[in-house]
This record gives C-alpha cells, structure tokens and sequence, in this order.
C-alpha cells in the first residue's frame, strides 16, 4: 500500500514537472521552427535573386546576337588548345535559336569542369547547329599554331549543318571565308554565341585528352589536358614526347 502511494507520488511529481516545462518547449520549438521557416524563405529568396541576376545577365551576353539579329544566320566561333604541349587545337562553331536563353553559358574558362559538361549537353540539344573542328600536333608543327587555330575554325564551320549569314569570332579575323565577320575581343565573355563555341570545343578537347591519358598515362593527360603543368614537363624529360605532343612547343624543354 505504501509502496502504491510512493508510485503515485512520483507519478504526480513528473506530470506536474511535465506541465510546467512543456509551455516553454512549445514557445522554444514554435521559435526553432519560425526560424526554420524564415531560414528557408531567406534561401528561397536569395535563389531567386540570384536566378534573376543570371537571367539578367544572360539577356546582356545576347547584345551582340539583338544587334545582327536582322543578319540571318548567327554563329559563336571559339577555340581551345592554343598554348599546351600536347594534344590538337580546337573549335567550336555555334548557331543559337533567337533569344536563346540559355542560363549560365560563359568563357569556358570560367566554368567548373561538371559545369560545362552540363551545358555541352544543353547547347547540343538546343542549338540550331553546331560544328567542331580539330588540327592535329603534327599539323600545328608544320603551319604553326596561329594557322592551325585558323584551320580549325574553317573546318567547324564546315561542319555546320545551317550555313551562317555573320560570325562572332573570338578576337580574330579567319581568312579564307567569305562569310561577313566580326571579331569581338574576349568574345567569349561577351557573346552568347561565343561562349556555347568554347563550351563545347572545351569539352571535346577535355575528352579527347582523357581517351589520352588511358593510352599513355605517365604523362598525366586526364589532369593537365596536354598545358605545360610542372609534372608533365618533368614526365617529357623522363620519358621523352609521347605522339601527341607539339614537337615545335617543346624543343626547348
């Protein structure tokens, strides 16, 4: 009987401790979970901003495609590969549908690697037409590097399935087309067009270089992409140029 009555007093004892701190649990999860809701709109709200600063961006990186819109045909020329040791010169040739919206194409450069995969894919399927085109090392080393980057971008065009009425090029001025053209310094982080060109030439050039790297991997392609990394400099000493290599680049090494 005593020993009932001690249960039943630890029993009022917790029901009256439990009442009284339970307003305070609620008052504190009510305020854990207003901060959570107001945590969530907040990053609600900064990705919307963000979504519309790119939109807003990407709607300036079309300025040059609005200003030759009545041209016709619009195509983004680019290339990559210019300055390594190893492996071809390439080009991208891009035509965009009009106000092409595509959110956040950019100089490859400036893009992760997961990045411009994702968008090769998007550009791929979205574009009107696209066109790449490849010089080999031992044809860098025959005409030079500037000839070749002019090969290159004479071949994407090529490839192209719609002939285009105007190219945005980046810098330079490709001889041996008669196509109207116009070059636009740093074009690749100014024109639209331009850059999905040196997103898609990156990405094929990365890749290639990669099927590279599983032939001859003592030269580190997959990571240096054929550049002049301090390792495959001190792989070319060792092991002396591999085939792909720019016999012209490296004579002084």
């Amino acid at each position: 009987m005593a020993e009932e009555k001690k249960i039943g007093s630890i029993k009022e004892e917790l029901q009256a401790a439990t009442d009284s701190m339970l307003p305070d649990f609620i008052a504190s999860y009510q305020k854990d979970e207003r901060g959570g809701v107001q945590k969530l709109v907040q990053q609600a709200t900064k990705r919307l901003q963000r979504l519309e600063e790119e939109k807003q961006r990407i709607w300036k990186l079309g300025s040059y495609e609005r200003e030759y819109a009545s041209a016709g045909y619009i195509c983004g020329i680019d290339e990559v590969g210019r300055g390594p040791l190893a492996g071809p010169v390439v080009a991208g040739a891009v035509i965009l549908p009009k106000d092409c919206e595509i959110l956040y194409i950019n100089d490859s450069k400036k893009l992760s690697a997961a990045k411009r995969e994702e968008l090769y894919d998007v550009i791929m399927e979205q574009a009107v037409a696209t066109g790449i085109g490849m010089v080999s090392p031992a044809r860098i080393d025959e005409i030079n590097i500037l000839q070749a980057t002019y090969e290159a971008m004479r071949e994407a065009i090529s490839k192209l399935a719609v002939t285009p009425d105007i190219l945005l090029n980046d810098a330079v001025t490709i001889p041996g087309i008669s196509i109207r053209q116009i070059p636009i310094i740093k074009g690749d982080a100014k024109s639209i067009s331009i850059g999905a060109a040196s997103i898609i030439a990156k990405v094929t050039r990365d890749r290639l270089m990669v099927e590279y790297d599983k032939i001859m991997p003592e030269y580190g392609f997959a990571s240096n992409k054929g550049y002049g990394s301090a390792a495959h400099i001190a792989a070319i000493r060792r092991y002396g140029p591999s085939p792909i290599h720019r016999n012209s680049f490296i004579k002084n090494l």
